[in-house]
């Protein structure tokens, strides 16, 4: 919520306005999640197989890995 007062014209009222914009944001976000169950919906059986899991689970710890990696060689850490 820090971010919505610099959302807020002159001349409206401060709090109603900022539930107004609080409330599309939460409306936006379910919108965005219903959409995304919908998407991966139809892909359920497949991730759920164990060959699948084993392999995602991979590509994650490799994508860790690798952050780790960069993080642990950048020179200019503070």
């Amino acid at each position: 919520m820090s971010f919505l007062p610099q959302f807020i014209p002159n001349n409206v009222p401060v709090p109603a306005f900022t539930v107004l914009l609080g409330a599309i944001h939460a409306l936006l976000g379910l919108i965005w999640f219903i959409c995304l169950i919908a998407a991966t919906r139809p892909l359920v059986g497949w991730l759920r197989r164990p060959a699948v899991v084993k392999m995602l689970d991979r590509i994650t710890g490799g994508i860790f890995i690798a952050f780790g990696v960069r993080l642990a060689v950048a020179s200019n850490v503070r």
